[in-house]
């Protein structure tokens, strides 16, 4: 799994390949300008800090690097051991035939894969976006690689699949022991409170490729 110093690394070194300071990057991927400041890596109480998967597609957005240049960089000696992870789309992700308890794809022939850096013990699989429900966030044809095994923090990114085979992606705003409460990406989208009892698999947004 990627650690929270090879993250910090490959972005100082996207930064230095660029002619940026690490600073410089983030203003230059509309982020605020001490978004990358070392001193923003560690919090006062000493938990690390570790950039959005958000901000690193920005970031790769406004230098033209791709995933594959960026992954080089976590550590330019021995690159990260790296999996074939399922492909499926939205509406894929809406049949429950397709999928395992824990809210894994089931597989099978004519499946597509793509290759990813192995999460550890986290197993995940990749989500194309289709359609303008995920605006302005995430685009039709963005592929989102979501781990259902992952642990799950009030505003994390997630994707939701409902019993009645809606899929939605919103921010976890709050979890109770009955319901979760889902903050909409999209503003022409409402928030969503939902019972527990009604959501068949929840993953936590570990990535974006936009």
């Amino acid at each position: 799994m990627l650690s929270h110093e090879q993250i910090w690394t490959a972005i100082d070194r996207l930064a230095e390949r660029y002619g940026y300071s690490a600073s410089g990057l983030a203003r230059r991927a509309g982020l605020d300008a001490t978004s990358f400041n070392r001193s923003k890596r560690v919090g006062p109480d000493g938990r690390k800090r570790w950039p959005s998967t958000e901000s690193i597609a920005k970031v790769l957005a406004a230098t033209g690097a791709g995933l594959d240049d960026f992954l080089r960089l976590v550590d330019s000696r021995e690159g990260p051991a790296r999996t074939m992870v399922p492909l499926i789309g939205m509406t894929q992700a809406g049949s429950g035939r397709l999928f395992t308890d824990e809210g894994m794809p089931t597989g099978g022939p004519g499946w597509e894969e793509i290759e990813f850096p192995d999460l550890g013990g986290d197993r995940a699989f990749a989500l194309e976006v289709q359609g303008d429900s995920m605006l302005p966030l995430y685009r039709d044809g963005d592929v989102l690689i979501v781990a259902p095994t992952a642990s799950i923090r009030k505003g994390d990114r997630v994707v939701v699949r409902l019993g009645s085979g809606e899929v939605v992606a919103k921010e976890l705003r709050r979890r109770t022991a009955r319901t979760i409460e889902l903050a909409s990406l999209n503003p022409d989208h409402e928030d969503r409170t939902v019972p527990l009892a009604e959501v068949a698999w929840m993953a936590r947004v570990m990535w974006v490729r936009q």
